[in-house]
């Protein structure tokens, strides 16, 4: 995958679980294991980045409307 190849939310996802798959299995070689694994872990930066963008653009958006934004640094986690 390159730098500049751009990719969706969605797309990385579907690659993403592809790769959790293939890896579950337990019958890929290590050389090519390791391959994929690093794969998954751009990919999964890609989509880390991409929900930032998302929830800065919420927030952005919730402002503009005079709407309290969303905190969701501090979601309250107790399950």
């Amino acid at each position: 995958m390159s730098a500049k190849k751009q990719i969706t939310f969605e797309q990385a996802m579907d690659e993403l679980e592809t790769i959790v798959t293939k890896l579950e299995e337990g019958d890929v070689p290590l050389e090519e294991a390791l391959s994929i694994y690093q794969k998954g872990v751009k990919l999964s930066k890609v989509c880390h980045d991409k929900l930032q963008h998302a929830e800065k653009q919420m927030a952005t958006i919730m402002t503009d409307t005079g709407e309290e934004p969303l905190d969701l640094n501090n979601e309250d986690s107790t399950s």
